[in-house]
């Protein structure tokens, strides 16, 4: 890998990243309302609020898209799990990488600055997905459930606040979603016996404003779906994956993981909201507008991992705003935001015995645990009309314990996936209408990178195998190919500085439950000649 990176620095003259220069401030809320516009920089996670990962930039193309080569690498040095999202604003990238936060310029990967987090408390899931940026503060969660800001300029420590109770099992692995003067974000770790939550905290200084418990207390609704909501051994519902937001009506949306103990449920029957579900929240009350359950009383570890993204579009000769919701169920669903009903559902992976209930003895399904889509999730290409879903199929045996009590663990039985090298991945468009199939993309090893598309009807993306890949989001035709040396399984962003347009793939790698080779994080920015 090391000697893979060596040469490719040598024979193109990369850049690799080294000093400190002074940074940039912002963006405004107005810039965050409008950034499904803003070609020059990726403002959020999915690039806009709606989250649909669409650039109108065409200067990359067709034509010449097989003329990219990398034009700098940023080596972050950091060996853990890298599936992170990075922001870009006036010239300047932010990401993290595990505990560390980092400022890159955008063109050149020359390092701005770099801030490293030392825990203070319990750590928990290791992993981080992003930052997020708003009137020159970078915030994030870490792994003991800690909120920091940071200046923008300098990576100067603004504030922290323990925002999260890491001796429950709580952590932040999601990017925040900044809206008016809010930080808005949930904890992970359902599998730790969390009891999930969404919450928002003052941009200013941290401070709390709301919460709603995804896993109700005793007494408040949704408690009723619960056999026993007040037994310490039922949770789950944690938040992983970056939130949405109708900014015209303030409302937020959520995709809340599954319920705990996993697999078994004799001690939490019932649907188990707001378990593996879509929650619609007042962006600056925390009130539940609606919810709709994917997977009531979830029995296969089934997060919902994405209600993403926002879109308006024709369905039965009626326009319809839907919100797109998709999961380890292996199912992309399409939801009416106004009805709140489901309007069509279609598989992007295999699905066998979803429907079987799991025994003692073990049940073989797909979708298994790290099968569906994992924590990248749909992008939509409004002029084509399509969705393009990046999914895993990756079949599996669960087991339900025979019975369930205190330090057993949260999984509430055994699974066991099959060979890794009976795993594949698959890129699924369909008309965003009708959930009509399009065509679809195979790939030798699970797909969890992030997918963009843009106005030159070209689809960015990369695989676990190491390549950065372009498709044509018409047809699925592969139009570019170029072997980075590490798996990709992070965000995939493209943007355009002085009239060149760039595209930037988060190369490193996965976690100790993908067999992947390890790698170090790696930025590595793609350019026309």
């Amino acid at each position: 890998m090391a000697s893979f990176r060596t040469s490719l620095v040598v024979a193109l003259g990369l850049v690799i990243a080294g000093g400190v220069v002074s940074g940039q401030i912002g963006p405004s809320q107005a810039e965050l309302n409008g950034a499904a516009a803003n070609t020059r920089d990726w403002l959020l996670s999915n690039h806009d609020y709606s989250g649909q990962r669409f650039v109108d930039l065409k200067i990359i193309n067709r034509a010449n898209v097989r003329s990219l080569r990398p034009v700098c690498i940023y080596q972050t040095g950091y060996t853990g799990p890298f599936p992170v999202h990075p922001v870009v604003y006036r010239g300047a990238m932010y990401l993290s990488a595990g505990p560390a936060t980092i400022a890159i310029d955008a063109t050149t990967c020359q390092r701005r600055w770099r801030h490293e987090w030392t825990p203070k408390a319990k750590q928990n899931f290791p992993m981080h997905r992003g930052v997020a940026l708003k009137e020159g503060k970078v915030v994030r969660g870490t792994v003991d459930a800690y909120l920091i800001a940071l200046d923008a300029a300098t990576g100067k420590v603004l504030w922290e606040t323990p925002a999260g109770d890491p001796e429950k099992g709580e952590s932040f692995t999601m990017p925040p979603l900044l809206f008016d003067d809010l930080v808005i974000i949930g904890a992970a770790g359902s599998e730790r016996g969390v009891r999930g939550w969404v919450g928002a905290f003052r941009l200013a200084d941290g401070s709390p404003v709301w919460r709603f418990n995804t896993v109700p207390e005793p007494g408040e609704p949704g408690s009723e779906t619960w056999s026993d909501i007040s037994n310490a051994l039922v949770g789950g519902g944690a938040t992983w994956t970056p939130f949405t937001l109708d900014v015209a009506k303030g409302l937020v949306f959520v995709a809340v993981a599954n319920p705990a103990p996993d697999f078994f449920g004799e001690i939490r029957r019932g649907d188990n909201l707001y378990t593996s579900s879509v929650v619609v929240l007042d962006a600056r009350t925390g009130k539940l507008q609606w919810y709709y359950q994917v997977v009531p009383h979830d029995l296969h570890d089934w997060d919902l991992t994405h209600a993403s993204p926002l879109i308006s579009t024709i369905v039965n000769g009626a326009r319809r705003d839907i919100v797109a919701a998709v999961g380890k169920d292996g199912l992309l669903h399409a939801i009416d935001r106004d009805t709140h009903q489901k309007l069509w559902d279609v598989p992007v992976t295999r699905r066998e015995n979803a429907a079987a209930p799991v025994t003692v003895a073990g049940v073989r399904a797909c979708p298994g645990v790290l099968g569906g889509v994992e924590w990248n999730g749909p992008a939509y290409h409004p002029q084509l009309n399509m969705l393009y879903t990046p999914a895993v199929d990756w079949c599996g045996t669960f087991s339900r314990a025979q019975e369930f009590a205190a330090g057993q663990g949260y999984m509430g039985g055994r699974y066991k996936g099959d060979p890794y090298d009976d795993a594949r991945g698959l890129i699924t468009a369909v008309d965003a209408g009708s959930g009509t199939l399009r065509w679809t993309y195979n790939s030798p090893q699970p797909l969890l990178a992030a997918i963009t598309t843009t106005s030159a009807g070209l689809l960015f993306t990369g695989e676990l195998a190491g390549d950065f890949l372009v498709l044509d989001a018409q047809n699925g035709a592969e139009l570019f190919r170029f072997e980075t040396g590490a798996p990709n399984n992070g965000g995939v962003v493209t943007y355009a500085i002085d009239g060149r347009q760039y595209v930037a793939l988060m190369s490193g790698d996965t976690s100790s439950l993908w067999p992947t080779p390890p790698a170090a994080g790696n930025v590595i920015i793609f350019g026309l000649p």
